[in-house]
């Protein structure tokens, strides 16, 4: 969205740019000329109509350049967030392969507030393999 609004804004600042420099001798009604080519006749009124419909054309070129920014900035924030929680539980994970390895006997200062060290008795199904 971030790349069609752009093209649309360059689409319209340069056909409106290209009118305007082929167009410097005006009348109440003219023939339009662009790149070496005449393609229609024109009234004052049709060319305000159209500068509107130009300037439209560029206001939403403006919006979706907007709108794709905020959306990548979003994106960006959220495999932030993402990456951070899978960095944490990854963490987690080692530390907890790492009582396991060590046969559970860990300091009560190593242990994050609020967790309980896990039994030294389990059953047989819950016990990971190799550690009987």
């Amino acid at each position: 969205m971030l790349v069609l609004g752009l093209l649309l804004m360059a689409g319209a600042a340069a056909f409106a740019g290209l009118l305007i420099a082929y167009n410097l001798s005006g009348g109440p009604d003219y023939t339009v000329t662009l790149l070496g080519s005449e393609p229609f006749t024109i009234s004052t009124l049709g060319a305000f109509l159209g500068g509107i419909a130009l300037t439209l054309i560029f206001g939403l070129g403006m919006w979706m350049l907007l709108a794709g920014t905020v959306l990548a900035r979003h994106r960006g924030k959220k495999r932030r967030r993402d990456r951070e929680t899978a960095r944490q539980a990854t963490s987690e994970r080692d530390v907890l392969a790492g009582r396991l390895e060590d046969g559970g006997s860990t300091s009560a200062g190593d242990e994050p507030a609020g967790h309980r060290r896990p039994a030294g008795h389990r059953p047989q199904w819950l016990r990971p393999h190799g550690h009987h």
